[in-house]
């Protein structure tokens, strides 16, 4: 019988697909590896320690949880990127173009274009442990923390002046966009862009990311 995976709320069977070396002969199943989730680890302020330290942060969590050995980058646009001129950054250019799984193996997206289509949902969008991100879903514990900061428009793109400094800034005066993981507002209301994983609105401030519903969590990807 063949092994079946995860796709979003569905066992699938048969979804390890067989590829073919350079001869054209099979070159063996393609297993999903986890290339996804949201971090455990929060921040009170918007200070992640720019790019490199929200980077580091990603590989430190998925090397703790037993899927480390790939390239992880977080999903955060900034204005002022040091590793490409100190011009500006998009999130979905620094992310690779998927397929991305879970931890549970179930499938978030195909493709970049499948990620920025869809909405945000609080059983896939889940830390690398596999667990749900407090937010407005049904039973959901306390406090609200599924504001996910991401300094991104709904298709990955820079938000500009949304980024607390291109996370360096714990300061009032300073905001940064972000995305509801359980694409869910108040009354588990999906109006306007409330429903957006990635670009649902901005935060109170860059000092601290409570307000709103924040924990100053962001999601993390497999290049």
């Amino acid at each position: 019988m063949p092994p079946r995976v995860r796709r979003g709320s569905l066992l699938v069977a048969g979804a390890l697909a067989v590829g073919c070396s350079g001869d054209g002969t099979p070159a063996g199943p393609s297993v999903p590896a986890v290339g996804f989730f949201v971090t455990s680890a929060t921040s009170v302020t918007g200070n992640l320690g720019g790019l490199a330290g929200a980077d580091f942060t990603c590989g430190r969590l998925a090397q703790a949880a037993g899927f480390g050995g790939r390239a992880w980058r977080a999903y955060l646009s900034v204005e002022h990127d040091a590793a490409n001129g100190n011009r500006p950054t998009d999130a979905r250019d620094r992310i690779g173009s998927g397929p991305w799984y879970n931890a549970s193996l179930a499938l978030v997206a195909d493709t970049l274009a499948d990620l920025h289509a869809r909405a945000g949902d609080a059983a896939l969008l889940v830390d690398e442990g596999g667990r749900r991100i407090n937010g407005q879903w049904s039973g959901s514990p306390g406090p609200v923390q599924h504001d996910i900061l991401t300094g991104s428009n709904a298709d990955g793109t820079l938000a500009r002046g949304l980024t607390c400094s291109d996370w360096t800034s714990a300061s009032t005066e300073a905001a940064a966009q972000v995305g509801h993981s359980d694409g869910l507002g108040p009354n588990q209301s999906t109006a306007g862009a409330l429903s957006s994983w990635n670009s649902a609105h901005a935060n109170q401030n860059c000092a601290n990311t409570a307000p709103r519903g924040g924990a100053g969590r962001f999601y993390c990807f497999a290049r």
